[in-house]
């Protein structure tokens, strides 16, 4: 080994070596160079980094490039030079968008239905998930294979089935009803008993838990629970406590961050949903949503003469598109240590 070194530790897999401080950094490097694994090292961090970049390319550019896109006129749109840096910077974009469009009033009601329809879900999934990680009962992993069923099943092929029975929702009449009576109320209604053009059908399967995505957070939710220790519980029964108020009391406090990251799960497919308002919607009576400003242009920039007219109706689009989930972004950001714990302690990493 080289006289000017010093070995001051060494173990079976590394020795580490302390330079005494004579030598220069060229020398330190000349060195390192010349340990065995040294090249290995630098070939494998090299390719680590164009990777990454390669990825990173791929993932970020598209956004960048529809981030430009809804700062720039028509005339940037059509000069072939403009990039990704526009020549006319404008907010006119955003500016009709937000006026023109209804931005506040589609704001608000998204707004109402995602943040209700996620607080239903993400209890309805710690009570269900609850009950299937610490109960042990009859069929309890058949209805675990459900849950499982739920999650992959394309809600697509259910499209119909929703629609015709929320058409046709007859649970607002009681059960013991003779077929008769219910013909009468429904002639003298005109049509059948129907929750359809309302907020209704949404709040019906986040309570019953078959909501989109519902399966994943009852999933989330008692893999968490799998790994709450048992003691808690037995200590809270020995204290006199019922099942439901230990759940309340001492389960539910526990398992806030993972409440968190499923509301946040539910609350952003909620957000930018588009196949159940196009099932549950339709007509004067659909509430204005923010997914609708995607499939409209405000008038003012609705050039319908220009040739370009197509490509600057794709860019008045993305600006749509980022103003609905420029919410989201904002989200994320003050959530962000929450959903990392509640991932961690789902039991889906190691």
């Amino acid at each position: 080994m080289d006289s000017k070194t010093v070995v001051t530790k060494e173990t079976k897999n590394k020795i580490h070596v302390d330079f005494d401080g004579k030598l220069t950094l060229k020398e330190r490097i000349l060195y390192k160079l010349k340990t065995s694994n040294t090249w290995m090292k630098v070939i494998v961090n090299i390719f680590r980094f164009v990777l990454m970049l390669g990825v990173s390319y791929v993932i970020i550019f598209p956004f960048v490039s529809k981030i430009a896109n809804s700062f720039m006129t028509l005339d940037d749109i059509v000069d072939a030079t403009v990039s990704l840096i526009p020549k006319n910077f404008t907010f006119d974009n955003y500016k009709y968008i937000f006026l023109e469009n209804d931005y506040m009033t589609a704001f608000g009601n998204t707004l109402l239905l995602s943040s209700t329809t996620a607080l239903i879900q993400t209890f309805v999934s710690c009570l269900v998930g609850y009950g299937l990680a610490k109960f042990k009962f009859k069929g309890n992993n058949f209805v675990f294979v459900l849950v499982v069923v739920i999650m992959i099943i394309p809600h697509s092929t259910l499209e119909l089935a929703m629609r015709d029975f929320f058409t046709k929702f007859d649970l607002l009449l009681p059960a013991s009803m003779d077929q008769s009576t219910k013909g009468i109320i429904e002639l003298i209604a005109g049509t059948r008993p129907s929750i359809r053009d309302t907020m209704a059908p949404f709040y019906v399967l986040s309570i019953g838990g078959l909501a989109f995505k519902n399966g994943l957070y009852i999933y989330l939710m008692r893999q968490f629970f799998k790994g709450v220790p048992d003691e808690l519980e037995e200590s809270a029964y020995v204290d006199g406590s019922g099942t439901f108020r230990t759940f309340l009391q001492i389960i539910l406090p526990l398992s806030i961050p993972m409440m968190i990251t499923v509301f946040l799960f539910s609350f952003s497919w909620s957000w930018t949903d588009v196949f159940y308002r196009d099932v549950f919607f339709e007509g004067l009576n659909a509430p204005w949503m923010l997914s609708n400003l995607i499939e409209k242009v405000p008038p003012t920039l609705n050039m319908v003469n220009n040739q370009a007219m197509p490509l600057y109706r794709i860019a008045i689009q993305n600006t749509a598109g980022l103003m609905i989930i420029a919410p989201l972004v904002i989200m994320y950001l003050f959530c962000q240590r929450y959903l990392v714990q509640g991932i961690e302690r789902s039991g889906l990493v190691g």
